[in-house]
């Protein structure tokens, strides 16, 4: 069994604003509400390796985890997945950037899969991605979309 989530947002804001803010990884703690850290280690070929690491959980926890994403500016796609694990056997991203009515279609689909000693299966990861990518999606469009219009003033 593997997990799947499909998250979407409509970004008012030019494209290329929205592709060159995203793939900003150095600067998605201004974009995501979740991420205390973003440090970027290594960038080659298109490819840049990065370490995210969350506030403080509940219990005070601090998660942290490697990824890689490559993105692709021909065909306004990324694709991304997590290097050091975690409680996932593998854990895929991508991105899908589309022009639409209204503006930028913001598209994630992750792939994924529990390991079997993970607090939660397959189910419950997506169902906390699909609760939280929405919550993420809300903050990065009104973040993007104020920087687009301080930019066309």
């Amino acid at each position: 069994m593997s997990g799947h989530t499909e998250n979407a947002v409509v970004i008012n804001a030019p494209l290329d604003v929205v592709w060159e803010m995203t793939n900003d990884v150095a600067r998605w703690t201004d974009l995501f509400t979740e991420y205390a850290k973003a440090e970027i280690l290594q960038e080659r070929e298109g490819t840049v390796r990065f370490r995210l690491t969350l506030h403080p959980d509940e219990n005070g926890d601090v998660w942290s985890w490697v990824s890689e994403r490559t993105p692709d500016p021909g065909t306004r796609t990324v694709r991304a997945h997590r290097v050091e694990t975690g409680p996932f056997k593998y854990m895929s991203i991508f991105w899908e950037y589309t022009e639409v009515e209204g503006g930028v279609r913001m598209r994630w689909l992750q792939d994924f899969e529990m390991k079997p000693q993970a607090p939660v299966d397959d189910a419950g990861m997506a169902e906390r991605l699909n609760r939280n990518s929405p919550i993420q999606m809300r903050a990065i469009k009104e973040r993007v979309e104020a920087a687009a219009a301080a930019e066309a003033s």
